[in-house]
């Protein structure tokens, strides 16, 4: 959050709208604190205007990580504003005030009967979980009672709103094996409440949670390697004990849901509706003694501080802790108000904070007697409580005294420990969460580079496609261009080649008219000799036979120009449908050519398609790979930097505890002179009162011995009973030396013993921690590395996946594109075909015939054969090369062509299974096979 937002209410408008205006130190009044914890510190509050009573958590986000404690403050908030259910605590309101937030609530104190507590708990997780909510720090400390009897939940600084997560938050007893495991094996939804809660059951039977003599980071190994804890006594009921093993199954899929915990028998069975009620009756009147015994014993501290008598406070305290010891003992039944420490004096903590953990030989003096039911209990002095919260008393008016006795500096000590440890847990998650978030940084960052290189790729092939589109739309343009020139080139030579033949025709029959002239002379001439030498026949007959061989000779001639007209005309209409047969099958030829040039043009696009298609395919698998290397990297070099750390961890924690327990024998050894003297002292004055029993005896028989002996006798009688007196004391006072020199030595032992036996108690502690250290950190290297295969063998598979499906693709396509060849090659031939048989049959219908042998040249058979076998290139007609080339040298006629057709279209039929078989039997059938192989 900006430093200039941090004085007053935010400036964003959205986070403005969740914090009040006002003054909390005016609002609320009577503040003091009821309990603390890294989070910060809870206060008993009044409000000023409504003389309501709240509980207010005041949370601080100055210093190191800032902004993360900020977000943290506003997740809560939000997440506190959107309960709406009798088990969870009611948001009253947040304020802001310097660098703290106040958060107001019902006020909360506690206490609980199990299975009252848990059927409340459990009502809250199932309104939780049916919102896709998750607690995620579920514990004794977090669950609050009204005055009424009422459970609710508390603290949800450690709350997720959304459902499933993979944050590793929590208080580490209490976690569940999949929150610690999340990072590393995937995610985890509302079921690790439903552990926490089952951990929380075991914690109020048996007064701490399962290892929590363990450290934290021990504690958290344990649990995510070894098996469920159980119920360790066997005084419990066999519902309670098989609801608390239905809560930790191990596996989560096998773990009830609330809903299914709702209908155990151990949170339906019949229990009294003021089983809450009476236990915080008794809750209140067992603080009120405790506050009492804890006041008296801060009037002895400073009395005995300042009058220096430690004999006299030792008695004091034995007496006071004594006569507490019976009175909390006489509060109900061992297992109505469960304690959660015993021996560890534990106090817990929330919002992402550890379990704060203290040795037992730091356990307050004045709660070691304190052990029945109220050892967890914290209560609001006065009669106006309205709330108990469960959790441990630890500190009492320590905040009262200027000059520090021991026992408070003493708890000064342990609380520094415990925020040591705290702040090495808090470390530790923090850790965690950075490396989660530079996990997903990381992943988000290769998914960008993913998606440019996909969109790279995609724009790659788009381009592709349009230049691709843009060479066919150019082509076929200069194929119309060309058609059209063609065309026109084609009515051009059509009207040339018309008007040659007429010319041709005019001269031919100009040519015939001379003729025909200079023959009608000739004849003529001829006539009329052969009239003149016939001298008989007179000359009105000759005139008659001139005119009459005159007429037969023009109408000859007439009849021959008509004929010779006639010819010329078949002739100038049947070279003009050759012609234009001859122009229909140049076209035919061009179209060919140009439906080749477009398929191979389509056929070449599509191999570059499909190459680009294979490159593409082999840098993204390239890509993927590299970026599941780096991944995988991140992720070894980030669990190495954990396991470093754990194992730095453990080393401190193990130095530190070496070290308290050399300074505990430093000060046993310090402190053994005084107890020797204590003990000195008593023998002392156990052997000053045999001394005085002895003198009273011997005054005694001295008297008798008096009274009984003559009077003559009474001083040898009194030397003698006082020699024996001084006998009896010498050896009396030798026995007390001997006993003092016994006691000296026996003390000195059995210190030395029990400090050795220590020392290698807690070697054998830490040993198996760090043994059980280095097996998780095993198990998570192993499960990690297997990780990794799994990884890497679903990405082969995804990429040998991908690979096939796009072989298939190309496959498909050159399968289909083959296939748009063949048919349009097909449509194509038949259309032209089609128009050819048209042509001919009109041709035929005008009179003309065999116009196709006459403007088609007869190839040799051979070419015809060799260009089919380049063209189709199979192996069945490898086999027919060799016998048919042999008869192609022997016949060279039309029948040669006929027999060639007819095998090959035999060999056909068996090899393309009909796909051909129609077009070479139109060829047979037509004999136009030249042209077809011409395009082909």
């Amino acid at each position: 959050m900006p430093s200039s937002t941090r004085k007053g209410v935010p400036k964003d408008p959205e986070l403005a709208d969740l914090f009040f205006k006002d003054d909390p130190e005016d609002v609320f009044c009577d503040l003091h604190e009821i309990g603390h914890g890294s989070f910060g510190a809870v206060y008993f509050a009044r409000n000023s205007y409504s003389n309501e009573v709240v509980a207010i958590k005041k949370m601080s986000y100055n210093g190191k990580q800032t902004t993360e404690k900020w977000q943290d403050i506003i997740k809560e908030v939000k997440f506190l504003g959107q309960l709406r259910h009798p088990n969870t605590i009611e948001y009253k309101g947040c304020y802001l005030k310097d660098n703290t937030a106040w958060v107001i609530h019902k006020k909360p104190l506690q206490e609980m009967e199990i299975a009252a507590i848990t059927h409340g708990a459990l009502l809250g997780l199932a309104y939780l979980h049916s919102h896709n909510m998750i607690h995620r720090d579920v514990k004794a400390g977090n669950i609050l009672l009204t005055e009424l009897g009422q459970v609710k939940l508390a603290d949800f600084g450690s709350a997720s709103i959304a459902s499933p997560a993979n944050s590793f938050v929590g208080t580490p007893y209490w976690m569940a094996p999949e929150v610690i495991l999340a990072m590393d094996e995937g995610q985890y939804e509302g079921k690790v409440d439903i552990w926490s809660l089952g951990i929380t059951c075991i914690e109020l039977a048996e007064r701490k949670p399962p290892l929590f003599n363990m450290n934290a980071m021990s504690a958290l190994y344990h649990i995510a390697q070894n098996d469920s804890p159980t119920l360790q006594s066997n005084e419990w009921s066999d519902p309670f004990r098989s609801f608390v093993d239905y809560c930790l199954l191990k596996i989560p899929q096998d773990r009830p849901s609330s809903g299914e915990l709702l209908r155990h028998d151990f949170v339906r069975r019949e229990r009294s509706p003021r089983i809450l009620l009476d236990l915080i009756q008794r809750t209140k009147d067992a603080v009120r003694e405790l506050d009492n015994l804890q006041y008296r014993k801060m009037k002895k501290i400073l009395y005995q501080e300042k009058h220096n008598g430690p004999m006299g406070e030792s008695q004091e305290e034995e007496e006071d802790s004594e006569a507490a010891s019976c009175k909390m003992n006489s509060l109900g039944s061992n297992h109505s108000i469960p304690s959660t420490s015993v021996s560890t004096g534990s106090q817990s903590s929330s919002v992402n904070s550890m379990q704060e953990v203290l040795d037992d030989s730091y356990e307050p003096d004045e709660l070691k007697n304190v052990r029945g039911d109220v050892l967890k209990v914290a209560s609001f002095f006065g009669g106006e409580a309205r709330y108990i919260l469960i959790n441990r008393c630890m500190f009492f008016f320590s905040h009262l005294l200027t000059s520090l006795p021991p026992q408070v500096t003493k708890q000064i000590h342990e609380h520094e420990q415990e925020s040591e440890l705290r702040e090495q847990m808090s470390g530790y998650k923090r850790m965690r969460r950075q490396h989660q978030k530079q996990l997903i940084a990381l992943e988000n960052k290769l998914k960008a580079e993913m998606d440019e290189h996909r969109l790279k790729l995609q724009k790659e092939v788009e381009t592709q496609a349009n230049n691709a589109y843009i060479e066919l739309e150019k082509l076929a343009k200069r194929h119309a261009v060309h058609s059209e020139k063609e065309m026109k080139t084609a009515l051009t030579d059509e009207k040339k080649f018309q008007q040659q033949i007429v010319a041709q025709q005019k001269k031919e029959l100009t040519t015939f008219l001379d003729n025909q002239k200079k023959q009608y002379k000739l004849c003529k001439e001829k006539i009329k000799e052969e009239m003149n030498e016939d001298h008989s026949t007179p000359k009105k007959e000759k005139q008659e036979r001139l005119s009459k061989h005159k007429e037969n000779m023009q109408h000859s001639q007439a009849e021959e120009e008509a004929q010779l007209l006639a010819q010329q005309r078949v002739f100038y209409d049947r070279n003009c449908r050759a012609f234009k047969r001859k122009v229909m099958i140049k076209r035919h030829d061009l179209e060919q050519e140009q439906i080749r040039e477009e398929l191979n043009k389509k056929k070449t696009q599509k191999e570059m398609e499909h190459a680009m298609l294979i490159r593409h395919d082999e840098s993204m698998q390239e890509l993927e790979y590299r970026q599941l290397k780096i991944l995988q990297k991140l992720r070894m070099d980030l669990i190495r930097l954990q396991h470093q750390t754990e194992l730095e961890n453990q080393i401190e924690y193990n130095n530190r505890r070496e070290r308290e327990l050399h300074r505990k024998h430093v000060l046993e050894l310090r402190q053994q002179p005084k107890n020797l003297k204590a003990l000195e002292l008593q023998i002392k004055k156990q052997f000053q009162d045999t001394c005085k029993v002895q003198t009273k005896q011997y005054k005694a028989l001295r008297h008798h011995q008096m009274e009984v002996t003559p009077k003559a006798e009474h001083k040898t009688v009194l030397k003698a009973l006082k020699d024996e007196q001084t006998r009896k004391l010498a050896i009396l006072a030798e026995q007390y030396e001997q006993s003092i020199n016994e006691m000296m030595a026996s003390q000195a032992l059995r210190l030395d013993e029990a400090q050795e036996a220590e020392c290698q108690a807690l070697r054998q502690q830490l040993q198996q921690e760090m043994e059980l250290l280095n097996a998780y950190q095993s198990k998570i290297k192993m499960q990690t590395e297997a990780q990794h295969e799994r990884e890497q063998q679903k990405l082969e598979q995804k990429v040998s996946l991908r690979r096939a499906h796009l072989e298939q693709k190309i496959e498909e396509e050159l399968v289909s594109i083959q296939k748009e060849r063949t048919d349009r090659i097909k449509h194509l031939l038949e259309r032209q075909e089609r128009e050819i048989d048209s042509f001919d049959m009109e041709s035929m219908r005008l009179g003309f015939c065999n116009l196709g042998v006459s403007c088609s040249p007869r190839p040799h058979p051979a070419s015809l054969l060799l260009i089919f076998v380049l063209y189709f290139n199979w192996s069945v007609v490898y086999q027919w090369v060799f016998h048919l080339i042999v008869i192609f040298g022997a016949l060279h006629n039309s029948q040669a062509v006929y027999f060639l057709i007819n095998q090959t279209s035999m060999m056909l039929h068996y090899c393309m299974h009909f796909n051909y078989f129609y077009f070479f039997s139109s060829l047979k059938r037509k004999h136009e096979s030249v042209r077809a192989f011409k395009y082909i």
